[in-house]
């Protein structure tokens, strides 16, 4: 077993105190991006239709809520007759000619400049494994013409009948709904024309 050391050993111990603690970024990252963007959206739109429509509904409802002895009807006959013709030209046009100028992008990105170049010294010297500045400067060119055309000849027929009979809370009732219908429709469209011309030439010019 060592035998310890005597007051006289321990004296003559010498030490260098460490110096205080230094905060070291691993990542000190910037960025340095020119964004340009020019969009350009022309939008063209042409849209025609020659059209007959027609939607009979019969509809009927009967009921008996809380009621004894009580009977409830409902009728609702329907007779529909329909004709329909369609004989006729529809056109829509939408020329459009857009030209667009828009200016040149300026560079993506450019974290460093060519004309130098970066050594490991240079990364560790203030302290960073990794320095990387970043400036972010964005410019936008935006362009929408729109340009649109609607043409339509239409016939629209809706017969509807309904008959709703109810009885609720009563004794020894009756309840009837009725409600015939006849409906003759003829709808024709003959030698008709829907024409919808919208021109538009659009130059757009930005710096």
């Amino acid at each position: 077993m060592p035998e310890p050391l005597t007051s006289a050993e321990l004296d003559a111990e010498t030490g260098t105190p460490l110096p205080a603690k230094e905060v070291m970024s691993l990542l000190d990252l910037n960025a340095n991006i020119d964004l340009g963007l020019d969009l350009a959206a022309p939008v063209d739109l042409a849209v025609a239709a020659n059209l007959n429509v027609a939607a009979p509904i019969d509809a009927a409802a009967s009921a008996n809520v809380l009621s004894v002895g009580s009977d409830a009807t409902a009728a609702a006959p329907q007779q529909t007759l329909i004709d329909q013709h369609v004989a006729g030209a529809a056109h829509a046009n939408a020329p459009q000619t857009s030209a667009v100028s828009q200016g040149t992008a300026t560079p993506v990105a450019t974290p460093t400049d060519p004309g130098t170049s970066t050594s490991v010294g240079d990364l560790t010297s203030g302290g960073n494994l990794l320095d990387v500045n970043v400036d972010v400067n964005a410019n936008a060119h935006i362009a929408a013409p729109i340009d649109g055309a609607v043409a339509a000849n239409a016939n629209v027929a809706a017969p509807i009948d309904a008959a709703v009979s109810a009885n609720v809370g009563s004794i020894d009732s009756h309840a009837t709904a009725y409600a015939p219908q006849t409906a003759i429709i003829q709808q024709d469209l003959d030698g008709v024309d829907a024409t919808a011309t919208a021109s538009q030439d659009a130059t757009v010019t930005q710096p």
